[in-house]
């Protein structure tokens, strides 16, 4: 069961952008995991969601909220047990994960993830850019090519431009994350899915990730959804944002709401959510 905000509450709730086309449309979706064992336990409880274009949605809640299960039935790293996931309408519930990849871009949490260490910047670049293509479809690394990625890398003011052929497993954390954040975006997926990519990053690195995520998703119009557990990061980027709670969305905030909102008022509501008794599997 979704559960809506308080009607007493003083910050309204969101159900999508009227008039704009939804990119992303989720229908009352459960998840559960160790199915009829006693360590059953339900991850997502009848999830709705619309997620209109140009969005860029930020999610928190504690521990087990079902944030990262909610990206991962998004993306198909897991299938939903039931409901359904549209994206552009297009019925992809039972879809795995690799026939959703020309749609959706994802950075995770772990810098090691999404990028292949043992190859340079530029080849990890080169292979993003035929995601979505056919089989076999051939894309030749030239100088233009290398210029196009140069330019690319220039304003994170990391260093990588001068990189291209530095095996990606040397880098660090953070260059190797901004790396990671391009080939997500370098197609302009339909969806761009951050599972806490600056979460392992120092603070400055951190910083500068967030600037570039948000300067990529409003140049390119990009429709995004980003967990964090920074929750003034949560009020200062985006256009909208989701409480969860054992696997619901108990809030659903806009901008307006979300500019009214302190970081102390939204750390004592994820507080308060957290130690409600958790329900019954």
């Amino acid at each position: 069961m979704q559960t809506a905000p308080d009607s007493g509450s003083k910050i309204p709730a969101r159900n999508g952008t009227s008039g704009t086309k939804t990119v992303l449309r989720l229908e009352q979706v459960e998840k559960s995991f160790h199915q009829r064992t006693a360590d059953a336990y339900r991850t997502l409880r009848g999830v709705n969601l619309e997620v209109s274009a140009g969005d860029f949605i930020t999610i928190v809640g504690g521990n087990g909220a079902g944030k990262s299960t909610l990206l991962n039935v998004i993306a198909g790293s897991i299938l939903a047990d039931s409901g359904r996931v549209k994206i552009d309408e297009t019925d992809v519930t039972r879809l795995p994960e690799e026939d959703r990849a020309a749609m959706i871009g994802r950075v995770f949490q772990d810098p090691k993830q999404g990028t292949a260490p043992r190859m340079t910047v530029a080849e990890n670049l080169l292979l993003a850019s035929k995601r979505g293509e056919p089989r076999g479809f051939k894309i030749a690394m030239n100088e233009s090519k290398r210029q196009e990625f140069r330019q690319l890398l220039a304003p994170l003011k990391l260093g990588l431009e001068d990189r291209l052929d530095t095996e990606i497993g040397v880098l660090s954390g953070g260059q190797r994350q901004s790396v990671a954040l391009i080939m997500a975006t370098l197609k302009n997926p339909r969806l761009l899915l951050l599972d806490e990519h600056t979460a392992a990053l120092d603070p400055k690195t951190a910083h500068k990730i967030l600037d570039y995520t948000a300067n990529v998703v409003a140049e390119h119009r990009l429709t995004a959804i980003m967990i964090t557990h920074h929750l003034k990061d949560a009020l200062n980027f985006g256009n909208r944002m989701l409480v969860m709670n054992h696997g619901e969305i108990a809030h659903d905030f806009d901008a307006a709401a979300k500019s009214r909102m302190t970081d102390a008022q939204l750390y004592t509501m994820v507080g308060e959510l957290e130690d409600l008794d958790r329900p019954e599997v």
